[in-house]
């Protein structure tokens, strides 16, 4: 069964912090809703009401065209290893480029990534955690290494 709190909670920062990946969903007013896998170490819990995480270009920029339009997001955690578990973050983001001054203090929080386009920071407004049982074992083999490209231009 569902359970709905308002913040991030100490067990389920820990459980976020253990996961090799994330869904990251958002839509504009009209149009499709997209969703995106990502990985690598590129999402970090600030408090318990905020998420930043990193954006590395080699797609679409489909999260940020839709940001400019409604600033809700979504991001999905689900166990692939140990218990079953989904965690769902539910709030609003902004996009913080390299030419915003919150970049320069921000981007140190991350290992240096080639193709780091700009970082999302989230408002966490509610969180769902859900069982996960129809979630299968998946085992991680280790991270790909095709964004080693060269960066992307300003």
């Amino acid at each position: 069964m569902a359970k709905w709190l308002t913040s991030i909670s100490s067990n389920v920062q820990g459980f976020i912090e253990k996961q090799k990946m994330f869904f990251v969903a958002t839509a504009a007013k009209d149009g499709k809703v997209n969703v995106s896998p990502k990985g690598l170490d590129t999402l970090k819990v600030m408090d318990k009401n905020k998420v930043i995480w990193l954006n590395l270009g080699g797609s679409g920029n489909e999260t940020e065209t839709h940001l400019a339009d409604t600033n809700r997001m979504t991001l999905m955690f689900c166990s692939f290893e140990g218990g079953p578990l989904i965690v769902r973050l539910y709030g609003t983001a902004k996009s913080i480029r390299p030419e915003n001054e919150a970049w320069e203090e921000m981007i140190l929080l991350f290992p240096s990534q080639p193709r780091a386009r700009q970082i999302f920071e989230m408002e966490v407004v509610d969180v769902q955690t859900s069982c996960g049982y129809g979630v299968p074992f998946f085992n991680f083999e280790g991270q790909r290494e095709p964004l080693s490209i060269p960066k992307v231009k300003k």
